[in-house]
C-alpha cells in the first residue's frame, strides 16, 4: 500500500455535489487536511455531506489555505506517486517490530524506496534515550532493527539506512532549533502529554523530542515524511520550524508533507481499543515478526472476541473481531470486504485459524530472513557504517550553510 501527496489548490468542478461524489466514490481510502488547527475529512464523514452542502464551502475554503497539508492514503488498486522529492522518516531500536510496525509503517516504507529517487530511514538511537537504557541492550537492539529493517525489504542500495546518533549533524541543528521554538509549543504536543503523564514527570530529553524530529527531516530538506495519525502535530512543528528559520534567515528548507498509510492501526489481541504495542505486558497481546507459527497461532487463538460467532466487521461494537478483519486483509494484501467474504460459514474460531494462517504465511520469510542476518553482526555494521557515510554526505553541506546564516562562520 502506497500513499502520496496531492499538491496546488484544489480544482472545483461546475458545482460541490459533484466534487463531493468524485471524493467520496473515488479509489481515496482517506482524505486529511491538517494545518495549526487540524481539520479531517474522512470517507465516512463525505457521506453524509453529499445531502448537507451548505458546510461545504469552508471545507474549500481551507483546502485552499497557504499553510493546507494535503495526505491522502491510497487504496492497493491506486499506488500513483510524485517522482520527485525526499523521503525520511525513523524508528526507534526497540529490537524485533511488531506486526502492527510491520503493516502500518515498514511495508509502507519498502513501497516509498521504489516510489521516491532519494529515501533515508535512520534507526533513531538519540531518540531511544529518553528512556533509561542499557547500553549493551541498546547496540543489540540497533542491529536487530536493522536486520528486521532489511528483512522486511529495505534495500540499502535504494534507500539510506543508517544509524541517527553516527550523524552528529542531527544534534547540532536540534540546537538551533530548539533556540527558535516556544516551550508552550512542545508543551502542548502528544508526546510530552502521554509519556510525561505516565511517568509523573519526564527528561528535557522527552520534552525537545520533537525539536530532534524536527532536525532529523529538515537536515536532508525532507520533502515527504511517512507518519501515523497520531503524529501529524509532531510534523506541524517541523513545519512551523521550517518556515521560522526561512523567514529569519532566509529560504532554506522546504516544509515536509505527510505521507499517511491507508493500513489501518493494528490493534492489542487482548484490549481491541489501544494499539499493538510491544510494551504492552501481556504476552498475548502482541504478534512479533520474528514469532514461530505455534506463537502466532496460540497469541491469534486467544484475541479478544466476542459472544456472536458471525465475522462481520464493525469496528465500533465489534472491535476484536474488527481487528481480526483488518490484520488478515492486510497481510493477504486484499480489501476488508473480500476478507468478510472469505469468513462467510465460519465462526470466530475457525476464522481465527484463517487469520492465523494468512499472518504464518506472510511472516515465515521475514523472520528466516531475520535469523540469518543476526548470525552476520559483520555484515549489519557494514550496511549501518555505509549508509552513515552516504547520510553524512547529504547532511554536511546543509548544516554548514545553516551554520553560516546563523551567523556561527
Amino acid at each position: 500500500m502506497g500513499s502520496t501527496f496531492l499538491p496546488g489548490p484544489p480544482v472545483l468542478p461546475p458545482n460541490f455535489k459533484t466534487l463531493i461524489n468524485a471524493l467520496t466514490e473515488s479509489p481515496l481510502s482517506l482524505l486529511s487536511f491538517h494545518s495549526r488547527r487540524s481539520w479531517k475529512l474522512h470517507s465516512k464523514m463525505a457521506l453524509p455531506m453529499r445531502n448537507n452542502l451548505k458546510h461545504f464551502p469552508r471545507f474549500i475554503q481551507k483546502l485552499n489555505s497557504p499553510k493546507r497539508l494535503l495526505c491522502v492514503g491510497l487504496r492497493p488498486e491506486n499506488k500513483e506517486a510524485p517522482r520527485s522529492g525526499r523521503v525520511f522518516s525513523g524508528i526507534q531500536p526497540t529490537g524485533v517490530p511488531h506486526l502492527g510496525n510491520y503493516l502500518g509503517a515498514l511495508e509502507n516504507w519498502v513501497s516509498l524506496q521504489h516510489q521516491y529517487p532519494s529515501v533515508l530511514y535512520s534507526i533513531v538511537d538519540l531518540h531511544s534515550i529518553t528512556q533509561p537504557q542499557d547500553p549493551t541492550q541498546l547496540k543489540s537492539n540497533i542491529l536487530d532493527m536493522a536486520a528486521s529493517l532489511l528483512a522486511c525489504g529495505i534495500n540499502p542500495e535504494k534507500a539510506i539506512l543508517f544509524q541517527q546518533s553516527q550523524v552528529s549533524e542531527h544534534a547540532e541543528l536540534s540546537w538551533i532549533l530548539g533556540c527558535l521554538t516556544s516551550m508552550p509549543r512542545l508543551r502542548h504536543l502528544p508526546q510530552w502529554k502521554m509519556k510525561s503523564k505516565v511517568k509523573n514527570e519526564g527528561s528535557v530529553g522527552l520534552y525537545t523530542y520533537p525539536v530532534l524530529q524536527a532536525a532529523d527531516i529538515l537536515l536532508y530538506k525532507s520533502t515527504h515524511v511517512p507518519v501515523g495519525e497520531d503524529q501529524v502535530q509532531h510534523l506541524e512543528l517541523v513545519q512551523d520550524l521550517a518556515r521560522i528559520f526561512n523567514n529569519r534567515y532566509g529560504e532554506l528548507f522546504p516544509e515536509p508533507c505527510a505521507l499517511l498509510s491507508s493500513t489501518q492501526k493494528v490493534k492489542s489481541l487482548r484490549d481491541p481499543s489501544a494499539k499493538m504495542s510491544k510494551s504492552d505486558p501481556q504476552t498475548m497481546a502482541t504478534v512479533s515478526v520474528t514469532d514461530t507459527p505455534d506463537d502466532i497461532t496460540l497469541k491469534i487463538r486467544r484475541a479478544v472476541t466476542d459472544f456472536t460467532s458471525e465475522v462481520t466487521f464493525d469496528p465500533e461494537t465489534r472491535p476484536g473481531v474488527s481487528n481480526l478483519v483488518n490484520i488478515h486483509a492486510a497481510v493477504a494484501m486484499i480489501s476488508v470486504q473480500e476478507a468478510v467474504s472469505q469468513a462467510r460459514g465460519l465462526d470466530t474460531g475457525a476464522y481465527k485459524k484463517l487469520v492465523s494462517d494468512a499472518v504464518i504465511q506472510r511472516l515465515t520469510p521475514i523472520r528466516e530472513e531475520i535469523e540469518r542476518l543476526r548470525s552476520d553482526r559483520a555484515h549489519l555494521e557494514r550496511v549501518l557504517a555505509q549508509g552513515t557515510c552516504r547520510a553524512r554526505e547529504l547532511a554536511a553541506p546543509v548544516l554548514a550553510e545553516v551554520r553560516q546564516r546563523v551567523g556561527f562562520c
